[in-house]
């Protein structure tokens, strides 16, 4: 069959003329509309029957590509396979049917369930209270720098206007800090990835509101100088926030409070079981040390003496930020995906991720240049292929990839490196996945340099190859004419 039945558009199957329903005959007076709702012309709707929708729709979904379909070996985002027990729980119809503005004595089983998960969270992150509220983890971000901005507003502490980023850190970061009113100072990485502390020292003043950190950092390297960044902090009067994007590897094995955070996020979506692709859905929760849970935003979802369940607002709270609690169905599969792991299987799932890292990055290493040497944690970054003399590109790896039917790991992230190929396995994934992904790996290098052509022109297989990228950003075709589609 042609490649492009299965990437055409329906108005590209219409023909004139056909059609797949029919109505049903009109029991009903007619009713004359107001002029003005009338249309002019008809509109432009695709004409087709109903066997050619059907296999329009369910071909078009044959190019979906996800963690149920094959290996996602995205860096920085732990796409791992979520186990489908964890999804039957969350569409129960005792979760899935309650309204989120329901009186509290008919959800006490809800309410139980999120008070349940933020202890969970705090045993997990070594905080002393969690809210669930925010949606993502970019709205945790910045729910934990307001938070931030409420404990020093408390203190009259008004001249800390600045937040300290890496310049290895995640967009999030600086986009975070810029939302929240807060300018970005950058602090400088050293060359075995990890923050610079001697370029920290100075940079550390009464302007500074906190300095933020992922561990394990963007470039899969555990920052061992953190107590003694949390004591510079700390003595500077700042607050240290944990970026918890990078959680998975450290489940059951480290906590970011006992390193020294004040402030720190989850991502449910990433560490804790949600299928995260297509912009959602997402959870994005903060925990505080002690001392700070007062700023945490309303409502709070608090246990009373009898045993039942409130929401409990305050007015050191920083606000609201969600109309609800946030995102009740994710926040059931992290409870389903923690309770059934345990913490003997969560710390297991910490250190499978990491050792599949180090396992793909050790058996690449002949072939794609890699910048920074010793154990990772969870994800690895190369700097594209060690041979640079056939002039094939990260871009151009990646996009071979798809050809041998692999998502693309990310790439040209983080900015430290020209070519960056970020790769994160995770825990999920079998040795014979692992070892069937090195072996395309290895496929491609070679014939980068037997044949590179075939690497700059691919993907071969996808339906749309090569599209321009900075063409469809600047000047986006959203909608279908028959001129766009010439």
């Amino acid at each position: 069959m042609n490649r492009d039945f299965y990437s055409n558009l329906i108005f590209e199957v219409s023909r004139p003329g056909r059609k797949g329903y029919k109505l049903p005959k009109n029991e009903f007076e007619k009713v004359a509309l107001p002029s003005q709702l009338m249309r002019e012309t008809a509109p432009e709707l695709p004409e087709v029957d109903e066997p050619s929708v059907v296999r329009h729709y369910n071909n078009l979904s044959t190019n979906n590509f996800g963690v149920d379909t094959g290996f996602y070996p995205l860096g920085s985002c732990t796409m791992k396979y979520n186990p489908k027990i964890n999804e039957e729980i969350a569409s129960h119809p005792s979760i899935t049917h309650l309204h989120p503005m329901q009186p509290e004595s008919t959800v006490q089983g809800a309410l139980e369930l999120y008070h349940i998960l933020q202890g969970y969270l705090a045993e997990i992150g070594g905080m002393k209270e969690f809210t669930l509220n925010p949606f993502a983890g970019a709205h945790g971000e910045l729910t934990g720098l307001m938070v931030i901005r409420a404990y020093h507003m408390s203190r009259n502490d008004v001249k800390r206007v600045k937040v300290i980023v890496p310049d290895s850190a995640h967009g999030t970061n600086p986009a975070s800090a810029a939302v929240a009113g807060l300018e970005i100072v950058e602090v400088k990485s050293r060359e075995d990835g990890t923050v610079d502390v001697d370029d920290l020292r100075p940079l550390l003043d009464e302007t500074i509101a906190a300095v933020m950190m992922t561990n394990p950092n963007t470039l899969g390297i555990f920052e061992k100088n953190i107590p003694e960044i949390a004591n510079l902090v700390h003595e500077a009067g700042a607050l240290l926030y944990y970026d918890g994007a990078n959680l998975n590897p450290m489940l059951g094995m480290a906590r970011p409070g006992d390193m020294g955070f004040d402030v720190m996020h989850i991502n449910l979506h990433k560490t804790f079981s949600t299928p995260h692709g297509g912009g959602g859905p997402g959870s994005g929760p903060v925990g505080v040390r002690e001392g700070l849970e007062q700023f945490l935003p309303n409502p709070r979802v608090v246990k009373n003496n009898d045993g039942s369940y409130s929401l409990s607002t305050t007015e050191t709270a920083l606000g609201c930020v969600s109309a609800t609690l946030g995102n009740f169905a994710v926040q059931a599969r992290a409870l389903a995906y923690i309770l059934s792991l345990g913490h003997e299987g969560l710390a297991e799932a910490g250190k499978l991720a990491t050792l599949n890292a180090n396992y793909v990055k050790e058996r690449l290493r002949d072939s794609y240049l890699l910048p920074i040497d010793g154990l990772c944690k969870h994800e690895f970054v190369f700097d594209g292929l060690k041979d640079k003399s056939t002039g094939v590109t990260t871009l151009n790896v990646a996009k071979r990839l798809l050809d041998r039917g692999y998502h693309a790991p990310t790439i040209y992230f983080p900015l430290l490196f020209h070519e960056a190929l970020m790769i994160e396995p995770t825990e999920t994934e079998s040795k014979d996945t692992l070892d069937e992904f090195i072996s395309v790996m290895h496929d491609i290098a070679r014939e980068a340099t037997e044949d590179p052509e075939t690497v700059k022109t691919a993907p071969h297989l996808t339906p749309v190859t090569r599209p321009d990228d900075t063409e469809a950003a600047l000047h986006p075709i959203v909608t279908w004419s028959e001129l766009n589609a010439k």
